[in-house]
């Protein structure tokens, strides 16, 4: 069973952690101090019924997502025991010679077992499949690769030289990987 987020991108950490406290979300924010660079500073997930509150506070991006716990429990039954160390968020869109629905299956169907193999060291792995965009950048998906500690994540993301190249031989398959927005390094608060 899949679990369906309302997902917020925002621009400032402060204002994603007022929206999660308002919308009894879940906020995975930026590890970094400085993050103009990046695509986002937070996310927040919720399942709020009140969407254009929530749609209006999230300036970056609003949207309807469907959670697929690929590896570990879903995110809404994580606890402090069970939380990962740090996530990497990939945020995907999707290859332009494929449809969206086309892309998302390859994701699930292809790229999920693949990286469940490669990314031995990987503690939980979500794909958060963008269903309907309210508002913000045409993404159609976020994947939370997590790891117990960011040295993990950093330096043992692929099991091998061949299991790196092996990924990004299957991301282009379903991922545009010159406009997908770089990784972001995050922790789930």
């Amino acid at each position: 069973m899949n679990t369906l987020w309302i997902i917020g991108a925002f621009t400032e950490k402060i204002t994603a952690k007022a929206a999660a406290e308002q919308h009894n979300g879940i906020i995975i924010s930026s590890t970094s101090s400085q993050t103009s660079h990046l695509p986002f500073a937070a996310l927040v997930l919720s399942a709020t019924d009140d969407i254009e509150t929530f749609r209006v506070a999230a300036d970056i991006g609003c949207y309807l997502a469907a959670e697929r716990n690929v590896k570990e429990r879903p995110i809404c039954e994580l606890t402090e025991g069970t939380k990962p160390g740090v996530l990497g968020v990939f945020t995907m869109v999707a290859n332009p010679k494929l449809d969206r629905l086309a892309s998302d299956a390859h994701w699930r169907d292809n790229h999920a077992p693949l990286a469940l193999q490669i990314h031995e060291a990987m503690t939980h792995y979500y794909q958060l499949s963008i269903q309907h965009r309210f508002h913000g950048p045409n993404w159609q998906g976020f994947a939370l690769c997590c790891f117990a500690s960011e040295d993990d994540l950093r330096n043992r993301f692929f099991n091998s030289h061949q299991g790196e190249l092996a990924i990004a031989e299957d991301v282009a398959k379903f991922a545009d990987t010159r406009q997908s927005p770089r990784r972001v390094i995050a922790k789930l608060a």
